[in-house]
């Protein structure tokens, strides 16, 4: 067991499932204490029963404020500080071709995805800012490689994820020094993340088997990677031995970066 995270206090949105609950479950692993913030009762609840004294669990929407701060404060007086937040909740588009759709699910899809891949972003960083300044903890946001290039989804995930970078560079800048804000950006992953449903009549489902072949003939690696293969990269840029990076995205893609996605 490494000792980067022993005694960390860490917020992990979108953390009852896929990469979300594989980095809460290292980071528990390594030493540290951590509050996961989900949609699903019964996962929380199995979840704080499986953990015990070392997770809090909290039921919430990232896309209200209320809710992210109500985790940051309900953290801080079980745990008593906040070092980390992780930014990872998120839904997808099913890569939904943005001429397939009609312009009523055109505009509903962009403010169901929004609301949660960018402004549970903006919301979760400003609730968790003042107790991270307060511990010159980091932020680290869940982007990927649709931020980068097109067809990592359709037009209204690759718009969300190139405008968590900005997001992410800009609050890079304002925070230093005291806040270091990363990202880690995952390549095709075999994770149940939701498509959104005002696009789901124009989504077209694969298997999972069907899936993995496709993610492998992508990537230089030809990996289809789980959740647990991204984790490696949360647990660096949270801990001290980086304190040196910040602005930074690692690529956890399988090395898409060598040809991009074509």
């Amino acid at each position: 067991m490494g000792t980067g995270l022993r005694e960390k206090v860490v917020i992990v949105t979108g953390g009852t499932s896929g990469i979300g609950e594989a980095v809460t479950r290292r980071f528990i692993q390594e030493g540290a204490r951590v509050s996961v913030m989900g949609r699903s009762k019964d996962r929380l609840d199995k979840m704080a029963e499986e953990f015990g004294n070392n997770l809090l669990t909290i039921q919430g929407d990232v896309s209200n404020y209320e809710d992210n701060r109500k985790i940051v404060e309900a953290t801080v007086k079980k745990f008593g500080k906040l070092d980390v937040f992780i930014a990872n909740a998120g839904v997808f588009d099913g890569f939904a071709k943005f001429m397939d759709a009609d312009p009523k699910a055109v505009e509903e899809a962009y403010h169901y995805l929004f609301d949660i891949n960018v402004k549970g972003s903006f919301l979760g960083a400003k609730a968790a800012v003042d107790e991270l300044l307060k511990t010159k903890g980091n932020i680290i946001f869940t982007v990927s490689g649709a931020s980068f290039y097109p067809d990592g989804g359709g037009v209204w995930y690759t718009a969300s994820k190139h405008a968590q970078i900005g997001l992410l560079r800009q609050l890079a800048f304002e925070l230093a020094p005291d806040v270091r804000v990363n990202a880690v950006a995952p390549g095709g992953t075999l994770t149940a993340l939701t498509v959104i449903p005002p696009l789901q009549p124009f989504v077209k489902i694969i298997d999972n088997e069907t899936k993995a072949k496709n993610i492998k003939k992508r990537n230089p690696l030809q990996i289809a990677m789980s959740s647990e293969d991204h984790v490696g990269a949360y647990v660096l840029l949270a801990s001290d031995e980086a304190r040196a990076i910040t602005g930074e995205i690692i690529s956890s893609d399988g090395g898409l970066s060598v040809r991009g996605l074509g």
